[in-house]
């Protein structure tokens, strides 16, 4: 249809070697391309089962452990901060003190039942958040000792995560006791 053999152009064989040399390297042919397909599609389908095969020798990435570190952190976090469920639970213990305690009572009586037991609460569920902070953290920092055996290598930005959520819980602990035993921003007197 539209090409030309050597016989109809007239132009000779030279040209078309020289176009086959310019473009194989080392001068390989049309028939050492054929030969070498076939090779090429196995060699292609041997390195696909062997990458596939080092996959799963690899084991697993990691992912779940890094998330882990990071809830961890946040957890960590949100017990320093306070959380929604926390404000939530201290407005609800400061209306509880309010319909509890009587209009005649003393001025001592009022602050603790309206105001302290909200710190207190509000103090606990900042606790739970830092222990449960520490909890992750831990289990994350723990986990490759409960792997397959000699695949403990863990990716160092999940260890570092890991410590930080560790690290905020603690902190987030000690303040939330402080907090609760009132040596942290323990209540007025008043009297």
């Amino acid at each position: 249809m539209g090409t030309k053999t050597v016989d109809e152009t007239g132009a000779g064989t030279e040209h078309d070697e020289t176009a086959v040399d310019a473009t194989e390297p080392d001068g390989a042919t049309d028939e050492a391309q054929d030969q070498d397909a076939p090779g090429t599609d196995a060699d292609a389908s041997a390195a696909d089962g062997s990458a596939a095969v080092e996959d799963e020798e690899r084991g697993p990435s990691g992912v779940g452990q890094g998330a882990a570190a990071v809830v961890s952190a946040a957890l960590g976090l949100v017990s320093l901060t306070g959380s929604w469920l926390g404000t939530v639970a201290a407005a609800r213990e400061t209306l509880v003190g309010q319909l509890e305690t009587a209009a005649d009572a003393g001025v001592a009586t009022q602050v603790k039942e309206i105001y302290g037991d909200a710190w207190n609460t509000s103090a606990v569920w900042g606790g739970m958040f830092a222990l449960t902070a520490l909890i992750v953290g831990v289990a994350v920092l723990a986990r490759p000792a409960f792997g397959t055996p000699g695949r403990t290598v863990q990716a160092p930005w999940i260890k570092s995560v890991a410590w930080a959520g560790v690290s905020l819980g603690v902190i987030g602990l000690l303040l939330a006791v402080l907090k609760y035993t009132d040596v942290l921003l323990g209540l007025p007197a008043t009297g």
